[in-house]
């Protein structure tokens, strides 16, 4: 086994930043119901919500979650080494 990758396979960042951007939305669409129950409850002025064209602030949270989540998903790629297929074994 190698210590060091020999190059860093294109499909895997792709990969990593597509389930980013998912990731971070999914989880924004979750702060922002949860924000949206205790606002509704508590009758706070708390300015996040799904209105997003309309909200500079749930905008803004919307972007950090998402370079959040493809931050994350790029760090894991860069920290795992591919997987070896059978057919790249050498018996």
């Amino acid at each position: 086994m190698e210590a060091v990758q020999k190059g860093i396979n294109p499909l895997r960042l792709i990969a990593a930043v597509i389930l980013g951007v998912i990731v971070g939305t999914i989880v924004f669409l979750v702060v922002a119901i949860v924000i949206g129950i205790i606002n509704n409850s508590m009758h706070m002025a708390i300015p996040i919500n799904l209105l997003i064209a309309e909200n500079i602030t749930s905008a803004l949270l919307l972007v950090l979650f998402i370079i959040m989540g493809i931050t994350g998903f790029v760090r894991l790629v860069l920290r795992t080494p591919p997987s070896e297929s059978s057919d790249d074994s050498d018996e």
